[in-house]
């Protein structure tokens, strides 16, 4: 099997970039994708059908079989009992993790309508979390007229300590991130 494209510019331009910009020397000191988790809820008065359809579409997104999250305890609020399905999560590692993230980046988010770029931050510990709120933008999915839309939380997770050296990474990794008004007056 060979390696990813995405991976192979991870060892080959980014590792190098990032051992020099952030001054390290040891490489397994570099920061480095983890996993990336793709998370969809479920409101609780939905069908089984509409769970398995659910968990059918994100099969076809990300190439796994998701999990089926069950509700830990009941809330009436939200009219929801322990044990009922209220979402699906998927969590990629790997080579599927790169190949996933270079679609993503590539193909899914240009792909946006009025896309300028996602935000650059981070939350707290160098992983990234971005919101899509139609599944229909990945290319596997069929659009169908009259078919419910999918929202999704995707969470990049990776070995940086901070935020600026995560940044740093998914930027070098190819991650159009949107220019601050500081930067865009230069």
């Amino acid at each position: 099997m060979s390696t990813p494209v995405l991976k192979k510019i991870y060892q080959e331009k980014v590792v190098p970039e990032l051992k020099k910009s952030l001054g390290l020397d040891n490489p397994h000191t570099v920061p480095n994708l983890e996993k990336i988790v793709i998370n969809s809820g479920i409101r609780s008065e939905n069908s089984k059908e509409w769970v398995q359809e659910v968990a059918k579409e994100i099969s076809k997104i990300t190439g796994q079989q998701p999990v089926i999250v069950n509700a830990r305890k009941s809330i009436a609020n939200f009219k929801l009992r322990e044990g009922q399905p209220n979402g699906v999560k998927v969590t990629l590692r790997g080579a599927i993790m790169w190949d996933f993230l270079y679609k993503f980046i590539g193909i899914v988010l240009p792909s946006i309508r009025d896309f300028r770029g996602v935000s650059a931050k981070l939350d707290g510990a160098g992983n990234y979390n971005y919101g899509i709120s139609d599944h229909t933008i990945f290319p596997e999915v069929t659009v169908d007229p009259g078919r419910k839309n999918i929202g999704m939380d995707i969470t990049i997770v990776t070995t940086a300590k901070d935020d600026k050296s995560g940044r740093e990474l998914l930027k070098l990794l190819g991650m159009p991130f949107r220019k601050s008004s500081s930067e865009a007056a230069k």
